[in-house]
């Protein structure tokens, strides 16, 4: 397996938008796992800066709670740059079970027969590369083709949709095959049109390997934000309370010395 800790990563995210007064807001875009040399985060409601405290969820990705916004416009800013190897993603005990259920984008049960049929009595990383070439070969990459309301079987009858179906159909196919899966939302260096990114990781001979059937960026530099079962656990915003109306977003990723080559069937861990 290839170390990607070599490389130095920078990631920006910039967002506006408009909300009501006392609006709560829960922030996934914080990096949670690679070495950080420079971090920052700031909320400013109307040019103020206003308080934000940080929690871990039940994945162990960085949450920031950002409460009582007042009514006007909110600007959100995110810098990082990490470099250094960073820990391999480690196996939990329960992560067999947790990432073989359906969840709310992963229609599992209803996949047994086509996962079946696309992995066809593989085993190890000849399933999961089965399943990632089938989702690439099957599935067009259509730019607003979806909604947050679309799954993995809505994906399956479309054959078209953005990143996080790939990734909910991947996911999908791979524990409906009996090889537990999760979805991480990352900064991808190399990604176009830049955005927030959605990847799955598998849980194969013990080792979380990541796979990506978009193959819009190499995984060797991509930074790890968020984890859980689907994107509902990986959403970079969540209104808690009150309303948001999103008017501007800018995502940005870059690494250094160079943007490593990528080999689909390589076998890289996300860090």
């Amino acid at each position: 397996m290839r170390d990607t800790g070599g490389v130095e990563r920078h990631a920006h995210a910039w967002m506006r938008a408009e909300v009501a007064a006392g609006t709560d807001v829960a922030l996934l875009v914080a990096a949670s796992s690679a070495p950080l040399i420079e971090e920052s985060l700031s909320v400013r409601a109307d040019g103020v800066e206003h308080p934000v405290s940080e929690a871990r969820d039940r994945f162990g990705s960085r949450l920031h709670l950002v409460q009582g916004l007042p009514e006007g416009t909110v600007e959100i800013t995110y810098e990082a740059r990490g470099a250094g190897p960073a820990a391999v993603p480690t196996v939990q005990e329960a992560d067999g079970v947790l990432h073989l259920r359906p969840s709310r984008y992963c229609e599992v049960d209803e996949f047994e027969k086509i996962a079946a049929e696309v992995i066809s009595g593989r085993e190890g990383t000849d399933a999961l590369d089965a399943v990632v070439d089938w989702v690439h070969d099957h599935l067009d990459y259509v730019p607003g083709s979806s909604s947050i309301t679309d799954s993995a079987r809505s994906t399956y009858v479309s054959r078209q949709g953005v990143c996080r179906d790939y990734a909910h159909l991947t996911a999908t196919l791979l524990r409906a095959g009996g090889f537990p899966a999760r979805c991480s939302s990352v900064y991808a260096p190399g990604l176009s049109p830049m955005d927030f990114h959605l990847v799955v990781e598998a849980l194969i001979e013990g080792e979380w390997l990541a796979v990506d059937a978009t193959h819009l960026a190499p995984r060797a530099s991509m930074m790890r934000i968020a984890t859980g079962q689907d994107a509902a656990d990986t959403a970079f915003m969540t209104t808690l309370a009150g309303n948001v109306t999103l008017t501007g977003i800018q995502v940005t990723a870059v690494v250094d010395p160079a943007l490593p080559p990528e080999v689909h069937r390589e076998r890289i861990a996300l860090r």
